[in-house]
């Protein structure tokens, strides 16, 4: 696995743990590293998700994950875009889900699209790009076929 030169730091209340099972259990090029200790308490935990290094800090309630920082998942297929969904929706704030937006149960958010979006939301024709924009709006979870079927009306 390749690894990129720009690590994440994800800040943690006691529980980077049982997050990072959670999310290298989700994706197929996961894997964890090294795991920094005080002592028998875990601080940090390097680990990487398709290629893309992670540090998960056991850092306390000072600070919480907000929706300003998300994660982008460009999903291929509906399958693809209906396996993430389902993994990271686990546990999870079903109010907190929007437009292909979720918020998995440790509070960060993830944007599960189809990886053709970006074409069909940025067409140059602007009735077609607000067709697809209004059909996003009304799905959680994204739906590819009614994207296509509303940028091709």
């Amino acid at each position: 696995m390749k690894t990129s030169p720009l690590s994440i730091n994800l800040w943690f209340n006691g529980n980077a743990e049982e997050a990072v099972a959670f999310y290298t259990s989700i994706f197929s090029d996961a894997s964890t590293g090294r795991i920094t200790r005080a002592g028998d308490k875990i601080i940090a935990i390097g680990f990487q998700l398709n290629g893309q290094s992670f540090v998960a800090l056991n850092g306390g309630p000072q600070y919480s994950f907000s929706e300003a920082i998300s994660f982008i998942i460009n999903g291929e297929t509906q399958a693809e875009i209906d396996y993430y969904w389902e993994k990271l929706s686990e546990d999870a704030d079903p109010n907190a889900q929007q437009c292909g937006w979720l918020k998995d149960k440790f509070g960060i958010s993830w944007q599960i699209v189809p990886s053709q979006l970006g074409e069909m939301l940025g067409s140059s024709d602007p009735q077609q790009s607000q067709r697809v924009l209004n059909a996003l709006m009304s799905m959680k979870k994204l739906d590819i076929a009614q994207l296509e079927a509303a940028a091709n009306v």
